[in-house]
């Protein structure tokens, strides 16, 4: 609880994966991967409850046996690949709301992105609330400069972004960002009316490029391995 407003966790984590089988209970550096986000979420000062939306009773396993509540199995309209994230966490705000369980906002926090931290956590809701906006969404600084990319037309180059200046220097160049997926947080009133997690008027919150990587590939599994070791290290 911030500030009076009771904050819930969700944690989506469906047991099909495509790309890597079983890949939200993958082992990274020893624990299973989701176990990352739901100790990050149990040391936030401010979350009140931490619940995984899962269709797999491997997962609920591992989940409850880290802390997490799972006070259902996702049905399966909502556990296949066309499965949208609003759907599964409107789907929750539903359950909660069918038991008398009222919050004040929901921060979605994928399993792929283990090395978010606490802070994190804690500062993204401290901005919120403290703006009185109804959503955020974090960021991170994208990797190539949208300004030098170039599309292809009629084999002529085309700018992908207008740019003004004549100097493509890249410490010359504005800077743009991405969603990198880490955390999302959203007032229930914002969700219930809007059924979406982003408006013209959400706030950003600016994360690292290293914590915000999000585990897609072995690569990238592998790579946040060597980090963890090495902030291990630190």
């Amino acid at each position: 609880m911030h500030k009076n407003k009771r904050i819930l966790a969700i944690i989506p984590a469906r047991g099909g994966s495509k790309g890597i089988p079983n890949k939200n209970i993958m082992a990274i550096s020893g624990k299973p991967l989701i176990a990352y986000t739901i100790e990050a979420g149990k040391k936030s000062k401010y979350i009140d409850e931490i619940m995984v939306s899962t269709d797999s009773e491997d997962i609920k396993g591992i989940a409850h046996q880290y802390g997490a509540k799972i006070p259902f199995l996702r049905p399966k309209d909502l556990s296949n690949d066309s499965a949208k994230s609003i759907d599964v966490v409107m789907h929750a705000i539903e359950f909660y709301k069918n038991k008398n369980v009222s919050f004040d906002y929901v921060i979605l926090l994928q399993p792929t992105s283990p090395l978010r931290t606490f802070e994190h956590l804690d500062k993204a809701i401290e901005k919120l609330i403290e703006s009185n906006k109804t959503s955020l969404v974090s960021v991170c600084e994208v990797d190539e400069n949208p300004v030098l990319m170039r599309s292809i037309e009629n084999e002529k180059l085309k700018e992908v972004i207008s740019f003004e200046g004549t100097n493509l220097r890249r410490q010359d160049l504005p800077t743009f960002y991405k969603f990198n997926g880490a955390l999302y947080i959203n007032s229930i009133n914002m969700l219930v009316h809007q059924k979406k997690f982003v408006d013209e008027n959400t706030i950003p919150y600016v994360m690292d490029k290293e914590s915000s990587i999000d585990i897609d590939t072995m690569l990238d599994a592998r790579l946040v391995e060597l980090i963890i070791k090495e902030r291990k290290h630190v």
